[in-house]
């Protein structure tokens, strides 16, 4: 709860409120029809502006920042398609919202002309109450977002133009400190400070550019469907928190990667473990590369801990790291945590509860001198040039001051266990959070098998499939797809992600190939060089990639035609399956 209350409130901090009222013009020369008007948008809860004329519309405008302008067509003096004419004439209001209300002027040709201006909508009278309110919420609603990510896209610049100026003073003053003090006296602590800021942020933004590409496709796939749905769609709200959780997660990063950048005194505070953890998760998967599995095991009902979470994360960081390089060809990586008393742990512990936080390798393991001194400040087993040697010392120390403990199981060839016994606090309450909602296709359609392990990508990819009209199966890794694809029904076409824990996508197409040679297979991927030079000869998708591009892609490989008889279901046969 804590870590959500701190989360919240440095949003609320840099963005608007929410549920901030917009402003909503309602022009019309007749003052019942205003009147009307107005009863029915009350109930949105915003602020409702009314003109009798164009020319008092206009004043309006130049004196408030205006959601969405309601508009009659019929008016004396300016009529409402010149109305729109100059507001669209004017820069400020290029992206107005515009909706003509006309109960006279509703043939095609004036339909048209309205839409020529601008308009988004062009509503007949008479309509229904309900109707109307949909279409000028959803409206209402876009503006508000747009508003707010423009102002935490502005705030989130300004804050990193702050830091990387401070960085650049912090290593300004390093490199006049070493240059003032002797070789003899200051060598140890040169490397201190410049192998771990090295070594730290390089590892930390090993793959911004390839996580920028997937928040790209999470970001443009939601907003282009956006565009495309009536403003009755009920499924509007789930599209536009689609793309404000992936702008959150390209702020999340950034700011993550902007913290571990500087040096912090120990702050101790009530940790949430599993919260910590996961928010982590997608930083390590990126940092370890797709050749190490991360497999996280969490106890549940686990307590919480009183440590500095900025130096607890770290820790484990340091951790993996040394995991990683201990599995120079991949291997495994196991992050539990579960509570213990100090009568299973280190010696020395005060009697009490703990939470033993492991992270265990299947690495080359070390001996058992090896493991004696592994806590030595600058004891590295690395090359020159590799390491510093103060990983473990760190973890080691951060364990001691918290009033916990450290310890290393390791055996050659076996891997490597190291344990943080860190003591218990006082419980926060955790807040569950609820199932994401599922579409459904529609049409008839091809059925299409997507795997991504990233669950805002899939679902991304997902929508703008149904969109086109296919039925779609989702899973978030390769081995899953093969159980599907072995136990399922009959899948007209494949697309995969590439960097995906356990098996790639080029891993999961080569053994699709020997059991299902005719399945047409699309590989989506976000690096522009797959790996190790891998080139399984199928058709790629470049993320981000818009709806257009993969209805395109999809044509290139299944035909502009459709499929046979065989491969095309109705939306009745899909919903039974």
């Amino acid at each position: 709860m804590a870590a959500s209350l701190r989360k919240d409130s440095a949003v609320n901090a840099i963005g608007p409120n929410p549920a901030e009222k917009v402003n909503i013009l309602l022009v019309d020369d007749q003052p019942a029809k205003l009147l009307s008007y107005e009863v029915i948008l009350a109930e949105l809860g915003e602020t409702l502006l009314k003109a009798n004329s164009a020319n008092e519309a206009l004043q309006h405008l130049l004196k408030n920042e205006i959601a969405v302008v309601l508009i009659d067509v019929c008016m004396p003096d300016l009529d409402g398609f010149e109305l729109a004419g100059m507001i669209r004439e004017h820069p400020r209001f290029q992206r107005t919202a515009i909706i003509f209300v006309s109960a006279v002027m509703m043939s095609d040709l004036d339909r048209l002309r309205g839409y020529e201006l601008g308009a988004v909508d062009y509503v007949p009278v008479p309509f229904a109450p309900e109707l109307l309110r949909a279409k000028v919420r959803v409206f209402a609603d876009l503006f508000r977002k747009t508003r707010q990510l423009e102002l935490l896209n502005s705030e989130l610049e300004r804050r990193v133009e702050e830091r990387t100026a401070e960085l650049a003073r912090a290593n300004t003053e390093l490199e006049q400190r070493v240059e003032e003090r002797t070789r003899e006296r200051e060598e140890a602590l040169a490397q201190v400070h410049e192998m771990q800021k090295m070594e730290s942020l390089g590892q930390l933004t090993g793959g911004v550019a390839h996580d920028f590409n997937n928040l790209l496709m999470v970001i443009l796939g939601n907003l282009q469907l956006l565009r495309k749905r009536v403003p009755d769609e009920v499924r509007f709200a789930r599209l536009i928190d689609g793309a404000i959780k992936g702008a959150e997660r390209g702020a999340t990063l950034t700011k993550r990667m902007l913290a571990f950048a500087r040096r912090q005194e120990l702050k101790p505070e009530t940790v949430e473990v599993m919260r910590l953890i996961g928010g982590m998760e997608e930083m390590l998967r990126r940092t370890l590369g797709t050749t190490i599995q991360i497999n996280i095991e969490l106890q549940s009902d686990l307590p919480a801990i009183r440590v500095d979470p900025n130096q607890l994360e770290l820790a484990l960081l340091n951790l993996t790291l040394n995991a990683r390089d201990a599995m120079p060809l991949g291997g495994r990586l196991e992050i539990a945590a579960r509570r213990m008393s100090a009568n299973h742990g280190p010696q020395g512990l005060v009697p009490g509860d703990y939470v033993c936080l492991a992270v265990a390798d299947s690495g080359t393991g070390m001996d058992e001198a090896t493991v004696k001194r592994a806590t030595e400040p600058f004891f590295t087993t690395k090359g020159a040039g590799k390491g510093t040697g103060l990983g473990l010392s760190m973890v080691h120390g951060l364990a001691a001051q918290s009033g916990g403990a450290m310890r290393i199981f390791s055996h050659v060839g076996a891997g490597t266990s190291v344990e943080l016994w860190l003591p218990t606090a006082e419980r926060v309450a955790i807040e569950p959070v609820g199932p994401l909602a599922l579409r459904s296709g529609a049409g008839r359609c091809y059925r299409i098998l997507v795997v991504d392990d990233d669950p805002l990508i899939g679902s991304a990819t997902v929508a703008m499939l149904e969109d086109l009209g296919h039925v779609v199966i989702e899973t978030t890794s390769g081995t899953r797809a093969l159980e599907i694809l072995r136990s399922g029904p009959m899948v007209d076409l494949l697309i995969t992600d590439q960097a995906m824990p356990g098996m790639t996508g080029t891993q999961l197409s080569r053994l699709i190939r020997r059991e299902w040679p005719d399945l047409p297979i699309i590989l989506a991927t976000g690096y522009a060089d797959l790996p190790n030079g891998e080139d399984p000869g199928l058709p790629r998708l470049s993320k981000p990639y818009q709806q257009e591009e993969l209805a395109g892609m999809i044509a290139q490989v299944l035909g502009p035609f459709g499929a046979t008889a065989d491969n095309v279901i109705s939306i009745e046969a899909a919903r039974r399956a």
